[in-house]
């Protein structure tokens, strides 16, 4: 029990630089090993060949689509569960965990099932050549059945996050990673299995994962319960969880639409222009997983403070989160940006052209990146505040309101520039707009804390 309340007081009362340290930096570290895991798959596929390179650059949208139904579940759970405890309404929130846990799996399995089914045209639709469809079906047929448990992890790591048990999210991601990073050579060279061989190691490292999260519930060190009976779809719980969950769910698929867009706008290109700019995501993506690991200990002292009207704590987090993520990006960004040619020659055996692409692409984003933290702060605040309308545009902006049309109009322009520049130039849009509705939040959170002071006088 001991325990138990000393997460109540890490997001309630610790001072905001520990409790950031203590919820932001585990998960932070986790979510980093699981980028360096990201990245080190792709190193070891990368050494197959370009087409096999280009395969689970192809293949990783779908996934991400499949995991984006535990953010769904999870993260809209997990925001409404932060103000339930923060109102100590510990019976709602026993009820809000398990229906998220429950739903997200039933749900999960669904997609699961339908993506295998229509596996060959979703993989064409999302820029898969002819060279690269029979290594990009080989992966995703393992690799997206063992979705499932990552569907689970994902969901749990946002419930566990939100009571402030991030050690345990911390060790869930990186058993996992660190796992998958010992496997991959194993099973891919060693064992002689290819992309398939990938694919197996990332599948046994979800399944760890899976473990770690149950033992954690089994042996009841959660503040929640979760149980079958304890499932209520209510029109009030389903509301609030969606009402996050949504916006969630359609920044993964935006996600995966702007990845999927650029692999078809760069298909004319050829294997080795799909490949590089696979390898610029994954390796921005580990700067950006990292910011959103921190971010998930930002998330519950915020929704918890705002639930507990302790407003000048959750000022004072918004404002320290916002100067640590964006130091960390600005650092992050400059070793893109300086050491993109090196970074990019990793994943390949010498294709000069997806070196030459990557390079390019890889030191423009490096510069847009240090807006990300920034940006980062804000629409996950939104979210953690349950202002699902406001956080849906604001997180909508980067991968889908400012990046569609630019790569549906620039390509056409500019040739194989418009597809290298179309991140940043969604970045720094997508920054701009944030500035403006930071600004009408304060506004907002500052007449809101003027009215709970007044009622309390009264």
């Amino acid at each position: 029990m001991s325990s138990k309340n000393n997460k109540m007081e890490l997001l309630g009362n610790a001072p905001i630089p520990k409790a950031l340290i203590a919820m932001g930096i585990p998960t932070m570290l986790g979510m980093m090993v699981n980028a360096i895991y990201n990245l080190v798959d792709a190193y070891f596929v990368g050494g197959l060949g370009t087409s096999q390179m280009g395969a689970i650059s192809v293949v990783y949208p779908l996934g991400q689509v499949v995991v984006g139904l535990g953010l769904l579940f999870g993260n809209g759970a997990a925001s409404y569960l932060s103000r339930l405890l923060g109102k100590g309404d510990k019976e709602k929130a026993n009820q809000v965990a398990s229906t998220a846990l429950y739903s997200s799996i039933t749900v999960g399995a669904i997609i699961i099932i339908f993506s295998m089914i229509f596996l060959r045209p979703i993989l064409k639709l999302l820029g898969a050549t002819d060279s690269i469809m029979p290594y990009a079906v080989t992966y995703a047929s393992i690799y997206i059945v063992s979705c499932i448990f990552n569907v689970f992890n994902v969901t749990m790591n946002n419930i566990v996050t939100s009571e402030g048990a991030a050690k345990t999210t911390m060790l869930a991601l990186m058993a996992g990673a660190i796992l998958n990073i010992g496997l991959d050579p194993v099973f891919i060279y060693v064992l002689d299995m290819g992309v398939a061989g990938a694919a197996i190691a990332t599948a046994i490292s979800q399944i760890i994962s899976t473990l770690v999260y149950l033992t954690f519930v089994l042996r009841k060190k959660s503040i929640y319960h979760f149980r079958i009976k304890n499932c209520t779809f209510t029109k009030e719980i389903i509301s609030e969880i969606f009402k996050i969950g949504i916006p969630t769910l359609v920044f993964q698929i935006l996600t995966s639409l702007s990845i999927s867009l650029v692999n078809t706008q760069a298909r004319p290109y050829g294997d080795s222009v799909i490949a590089g700019m696979g390898a610029v995501t994954r390796v921005v993506s580990m700067g950006s997983l990292m910011v959103f690991g921190f971010i998930k200990g930002f998330q519950p002292i915020a929704g918890y403070s705002y639930g507990a009207k302790k407003f000048d704590r959750l000022h004072e987090a918004i404002k320290t989160s916002i100067i640590w993520s964006t130091a960390f990006c600005v650092i992050y960004g400059l070793v893109l940006t300086i050491f993109s040619n090196g970074i990019i020659s990793q994943f390949t055996k010498g294709d000069l052209e997806m070196i030459r692409v990557g390079t390019q692409s890889l030191r423009i984003n490096g510069i847009s990146f240090m807006l990300f933290g920034f940006y980062t702060v804000y629409s996950s605040l939104f979210l953690a505040l349950g202002k699902g309308l406001a956080g849906f545009i604001l997180g909508a902006c980067r991968q889908g309101i400012c990046f569609v049309p630019v790569i549906l109009i620039l390509p056409a322009f500019w040739g194989i520039n418009g597809i290298l520049y179309v991140q940043p130039i969604a970045d720094l849009l997508s920054a701009i707009i944030t500035i403006f509705m930071a600004l009408h939040l304060h506004k907002e959170l500052t007449l809101t804390k003027q009215k709970f002071l007044s009622e309390k006088t009264e």
